[in-house]
């Protein structure tokens, strides 16, 4: 492993991979979370179970309860990690009950409780992303406070171009069968580029991307001129029908060691060739907890916090066991709750600095 540009950064804004020592940290809010607006995005990547409701419940708030036990654990879950000594810094509340139009659509919101969605950050840049769902269209202003904080200590803030989702931008005959030499049929097309920071992960230099139901060719490949030659994008097809983040299929946890979701990855990809890979535990989330928008493997969805220390939910104990078996000290929070919005600790956070610079890990 070759070090390069390991020199400090003393701006507010610096992160380059999952794993370096965390010093500051986003954490998402679920204050007055809302059922999108149906829409054609939406299938491809809701649990089946779950389409009638979401048709039934449009543009209508999660149930109060929900809210409520979510809340509690982001809550916790920002204290546990101060007692780690990392700064914790929340969005703020927006209205995503508020229609909203464009010159070709209306819609609603619906959260503020995925920062890791909405935002990228590379090096010392923050990246708006131009995300694919309606819904998500305007989420980003619940950072605008933060962000224009961290521009004025001397960030970079950067935007991909903000895209007109009009039909154009989808698959009006998508299906679930499997497109050309059997790939996922993706709702997205390549009218414009689209994509959310979780179809990313960073490892230095090289970052590991997924083409998926909100992320495009054409959004890579701004992102890829974007950052120009300092890093690599590397674009893996995993065995995922209904593909929508990178973060419950393959998962860099440290230099050197990966976790991987055994349904979705039968071949690890030969970049990590001399790594060590775990295989994720099947989930233990009981088939009762209702999960609005994911899978069960989003229990490997967790968050390091530096090369050891990783959040984990408190309940899963199959993970803890094997992260502990694979080096790892897990630091426990009960996230169940907010698993239900479709996502964990990875999702519900933005690491807007880690101490460490720009390195080649492979």
């Amino acid at each position: 492993m070759a070090e390069e540009n390991d020199t400090d950064v003393t701006g507010p804004v610096r992160s380059y991979t999952e794993w370096d020592p965390l010093e500051e940290v986003i954490v998402g809010i679920v204050d007055d979370a809302c059922f999108p607006p149906w829409h054609g995005a939406l299938p491809p990547v809701l649990p089946s179970n779950m389409h009638a409701t979401f048709r039934a419940q449009a543009g209508r708030p999660f149930p109060a309860e929900r809210i409520t036990a979510a809340r509690r654990e982001l809550d916790e879950f920002a204290r546990i990690l101060e007692g780690e000594g990392v700064t914790v810094r929340r969005p703020e509340p927006i209205r995503h009950d508020t229609t909203y139009s464009t010159l070709n659509w209306s819609s609603s919101g619906m959260y503020a409780a995925m920062p890791r969605d909405v935002l990228l950050v590379v090096g010392d840049d923050v990246i708006e992303c131009p995300m694919a769902w309606r819904s998500r269209y305007y989420e980003s202003l619940a950072y605008r406070p933060l962000l224009k904080e961290y521009f004025r200590g001397g960030a970079k803030w950067s935007a991909g171009p903000k895209p007109e989702l009009t039909d154009e931008q989808f698959d009006p005959e998508w299906t679930d069968e499997p497109g050309p030499e059997g790939s996922p049929r993706l709702v997205v097309t390549e009218f414009e580029p689209t994509f959310d920071a979780a179809d990313f992960t960073r490892c230095g230099r090289d970052i590991i991307a997924q083409k998926s139901n909100v992320t495009n060719q054409f959004g890579i490949e701004w992102l890829r001129r974007h950052l120009g030659e300092e890093y690599r994008i590397h674009v893996f097809e995993f065995a995922d029908s209904h593909p929508m983040h990178i973060d419950a299929t393959l998962v860099p946890l440290a230099p050197g060691k990966l976790l991987v979701n055994p349904e979705r990855v039968p071949k690890v990809p030969s970049l990590f060739k001399g790594w060590d890979v775990l295989e994720a535990p099947r989930p233990v989330l009981p088939d009762s907890h209702p999960l609005y928008m994911t899978s069960k493997w989003i229990n490997m969805n967790v968050f390091m916090i530096d090369e050891t220390r990783v959040m984990v939910e408190r309940q899963d104990e199959p993970m803890i066991h094997a992260l502990k078996n694979f080096g790892f000290t897990p630091i426990l929070c009960d996230f169940r709750e907010f698993n239900s919005f479709g996502g964990s600790f990875h999702c519900a956070t933005l690491d807007v600095r880690r101490r460490g610079g720009l390195r080649s890990y492979f």
